[in-house]
């Protein structure tokens, strides 16, 4: 298993038994977790292809992942959980924190895009 794996499983475990002591905060720990997991599958991927990206910032990470993917719908995909897993990791005044199901869906997205991003050579 690897590391973005762990990440993730530890991500959905969070998720599904918010009874373990993170009252009000599990939400958020969730999101940060499976935020984690896609931006260890996407330094993974820029070990693969150029290595000195990993120094860059995720959002230059992000607009530069289109010059070497060409799946349009993997780098949308990856844009777009990155942000709304980044979003959720933040509390924002009136607005609530992500509920089990909204995470769920996020946390799929990042593992059918890790195997996407690996698989890109």
């Amino acid at each position: 298993m690897t590391t973005a794996e762990r990440l993730l499983a530890w991500a959905r475990a969070v998720a599904a038994h918010p009874e373990l002591g993170l009252q009000g905060t599990w939400p958020r720990a969730a999101a940060l977790l499976g935020r984690q997991a896609l931006e260890e599958g996407l330094d993974g991927f820029w070990m693969r292809q150029l290595p000195q990206m990993r120094m860059a910032t995720r959002a230059t990470q992000l607009v530069c992942v289109e010059r070497f993917v060409r799946d349009r719908d993997l780098v949308i995909g990856l844009r777009t959980a990155w942000a709304a897993l980044s979003r959720a990791c933040h509390h924002h005044p009136y607005e609530l924190a992500p509920t089990a199901h909204e995470l769920e869906h996020w946390f799929s997205s990042v593992d059918e895009l890790l195997v996407r991003l690996s698989e890109e050579v």
